[in-house]
C-alpha cells in the first residue's frame, strides 16, 4: 500500500467513525451525519493526492524527494517523525485538501455550498467594490479541519507540531488568493469595477510553502520538562515554546537525517540511482547543481547513460482531416548518480580527512 493511500484511508476511516458516531455541523446550512462524510471524502482523497504530487515536484531535484513513505512516517503512531521535511508534508497535504474542497464548492459539486458573498456591496478600494462569486475558502477550511486534523489524536509535542503545520498549509491557501475584477461603465470605460477573490494555481501555493520550508524554525524544547509526558509541566513547556511561533511559520522538532544514504527502516532510499541534470534548456541554477548535490556531495559519481527516445515528427495535415507524422528516433543523454569504485572512494576519504586537519 502506498503512503498516499495510507493517509487517504486514515482520513476517511477516522472521519467515518466520527460521522457515524454523531451528527456534526459546520454551519447551519451544512448537511450532517454519514451523508456529509460520503459527500466530501472523495474530494479529501483527491486533495491529499494533489498535495503529495506537488511535494514531489517541489523536491524533485533534492536529496529528499518526497518518497512514498513520507506521509506514513509523519502520520503513523509508531513511525512518526517531526523533521523539517515532515512539516512540509503536513502543510502541503492539508493545503491540498482545503484547496480541492474549495474548488469543488465553486464548481457546484456540493449542494450545501455556494459562493462567498459576505463582502458583496462593500467598497473595497478606490474605483472598485466587492461583488461577483468569491471562492468559499471558509467552507474549504472548516471541512478540511474536520478530516485532516482528526488524524492527530495525541496530546504530545509532535501532535501539536503537526496540527500547527496543518494550519500553516490552510493559511497558505488564503494568503495566495488573487483578486479578479470586471469593468463596468459606459462603452467599457471601466469607471467602476466589481471584484472577487479566487484561488491561485496550486503550484503557487506549493512555491509559497517551499519558501516556508526553507525558513522553517526548529523548536528548542526543555527536555527535562518534556520527559514529564502529558503532565501539566510538559504541557506548560510546550505552550511556552509555541507562544513565540508565528501562525504562518513551519516548525520542526528533529534534525533531518542523512538523505544521501539508504535507510530502509526510515524509508529513505538514498541518492544512488537518482537522475540529475547537467544540460538542458531553461534550467534554474538549482537544477544545474543537482548532479553535484545528489551525486558528488554524497560520495557518488555522475554516470552518463544514452537512451533512445522515439517521438512524432515532420507532421503534415492532409485534407480532410487527418494529421500524419513520422517516427523519429533520437539518442538522449541522461545523468545518474552511481557508486564509485573502491579505489576512488578511498581517495575521496583520504582527501576529506586532509581537509579536516
Amino acid at each position: 500500500m502506498s503512503s498516499t493511500t495510507f493517509l487517504i484511508l486514515s482520513i476517511v476511516g477516522i472521519c467515518g467513525v466520527i460521522f457515524n458516531a454523531a451528527a456534526w455541523s459546520v454551519n447551519n446550512f451544512l448537511m450532517t451525519g454519514p451523508k456529509a462524510y460520503l459527500t466530501y471524502s472523495s474530494s479529501v482523497a483527491a486533495g491529499a493526492q494533489s498535495g503529495m504530487e506537488e511535494c514531489k515536484f517541489q523536491f524533485g531535484w533534492e536529496r529528499w524527494n518526497c518518497p512514498e513513505s513520507a506521509l506514513q512516517l509523519s502520520t503513523h503512531n509508531r513511525l512518526r517523525s517531526a523533521t523539517r521535511e515532515t512539516s512540509f508534508v503536513h502543510a502541503i497535504s492539508s493545503a491540498g485538501v482545503m484547496y480541492t474542497l474549495t474548488r469543488n464548492c465553486s464548481m457546484g459539486d456540493f449542494e450545501s455550498c455556494g459562493c462567498d458573498d459576505s463582502r458583496n456591496g462593500r467598497v473595497g478600494g478606490r474605483g472598485w467594490v466587492w461583488g461577483g462569486c468569491s471562492d468559499n475558502v471558509e467552507f474549504g477550511e472548516r471541512i478540511s479541519k474536520l478530516f485532516v486534523d482528526a488524524l492527530e489524536t495525541g496530546h504530545d509535542t509532535r501532535a501539536l507540531i503537526n496540527l500547527h503545520n496543518n494550519e500553516v498549509g490552510r493559511l497558505a491557501v488564503k494568503a495566495t488568493m488573487k483578486r479578479a475584477c470586471k469593468c463596468h461603465g459606459v462603452s467599457g470605460s471601466c469607471s467602476i469595477q466589481t471584484c472577487w477573490l479566487q484561488l491561485a494555481e496550486f503550484r503557487e501555493i506549493g512555491n509559497y510553502l517551499k519558501m516556508k520550508y526553507d525558513q522553517a524554525h526548529k523548536l528548542e524544547m526543555d527536555k527535562r520538562r518534556m520527559r514529564a509526558g502529558n503532565s501539566a509541566d510538559s504541557r506548560g513547556a510546550t505552550a511556552e515554546t509555541f507562544h513565540h511561533v508565528h501562525a504562518t511559520e513551519l516548525v520542526f522538532l528533529e534534525d533531518s537525517p542523512d538523505y544521501c544514504t539508504r535507510n530502509a527502516s526510515l524509508g529513505h532510499h538514498g541518492t544512488e540511482g537518482r537522475e540529475c541534470l547537467q544540460t538542458g534548456k531553461n534550467l534554474s541554477q538549482w537544477e544545474k547543481r543537482s548532479c553535484r548535490r545528489l551525486c558528488t556531495e554524497c560520495g557518488l559519481k555522475v554516470e552518463e547513460r544514452r537512451t533512445e527516445v522515439v517521438s512524432s515528427c515532420n507532421c503534415k495535415f492532409h485534407w480532410c482531416c487527418t494529421v500524419r507524422c513520422e517516427q523519429c528516433r533520437q539518442l538522449v543523454a541522461k545523468h545518474y548518480c552511481a557508486r564509485r569504485d573502491a579505489a576512488a572512494t578511498n581517495h575521496i576519504k583520504r582527501k576529506n580527512k586532509g581537509h579536516k586537519r
